[in-house]
């Protein structure tokens, strides 16, 4: 049971290296680096400053970024691809009832989540009904990219990898301390993990950003296998940790039962 679908065979002859390599440039854009010039971009994709610099260019010719003659930074162009899955892909379309209606019930904020090597992504959300939304610093937007060893839905993602994935998981990523409560030893999150996987839930409090804690369930198939995760974002002063576990989580688990038959 696996949550990320592993890179399909290609044969060398197939592969296109300039290809891949003018993906990973426009994949080296982020919260963290928004604006990069053609030495940032070397450095975060291990290119030569001269490689960086043509992709660069073609990128921004092509009209997928913008620039000002010494730094790049991502056009709008870029959302076609998002919004193509968005309108295309079958999971969201089939999750956003549910998440709109669990807001309407409850005026928080619910999201469902995938997960995509060391971050999780917000393939689909709510928004608040009937009540004032506070902008979170947790990326609650579509194609938000969040990283997974501190939140909820990663957490619960990661609880349903097979034993040997996780520990290559583990192994292969850095757990980068974001707030005074990140776990960032790998045998205290295994251990975490391990809750969820036994809990059939997961609780994060302010670990990805002080004043938020999350609460997330699995979503599954009909055949068992985990392809999402469903959670809720709150604020403890909104309501504390006891209240979210006792009134939050039947509805969560209630909705993944729901739309178990759907996925």
């Amino acid at each position: 049971m696996t949550i990320v679908q592993a890179a399909a065979p290609i044969a060398k002859a197939d592969f296109i290296e300039g290809m891949a390599k003018g993906m990973a440039v426009l994949e080296s854009f982020d919260t963290e680096r928004q604006r990069l010039n053609a030495t940032l971009a070397a450095q975060r994709t291990g290119l030569t400053r001269a490689a960086a610099r043509r992709h660069l260019l073609t990128l921004a010719h092509l009209g997928y970024l913008e620039t000002d003659g010494s730094y790049f930074w991502l056009a709008p162009k870029v959302l076609r691809f998002s919004g193509s899955y968005l309108a295309s892909a079958r999971l969201p379309r089939v999750l956003q009832p549910t998440l709109n209606r669990l807001a309407a019930q409850t005026q928080q904020s619910f999201s469902a989540v995938v997960l995509d090597g060391n971050e999780v992504v917000i393939v689909a959300r709510s928004g608040v009904y009937g009540a004032p939304s506070r902008v979170l610093a947790y990326g609650l937007h579509l194609g938000a990219r969040l990283p997974a060893h501190p939140t909820s839905t990663g957490r619960v993602l990661l609880a349903a990898l097979p034993p040997v994935e996780l520990t290559q998981w583990l192994k292969g990523h850095t757990l980068q301390r974001l707030t005074p409560h990140t776990i960032t030893q790998v045998g205290p999150l295994r251990q975490v993990i391990a809750k969820a996987r036994r809990d059939d839930y997961c609780l994060a409090v302010e670990e990805h950003e002080l004043g938020v804690h999350a609460l997330a369930v699995p979503l599954r198939n009909l055949q068992g296998h985990t392809v999402a995760a469903l959670n809720v974002v709150a604020s403890p002063k909104q309501i504390d940790e006891g209240s979210l576990q006792r009134d939050m989580l039947p509805l969560l688990q209630d909705a993944a039962r729901e739309l178990r038959g759907l996925l």
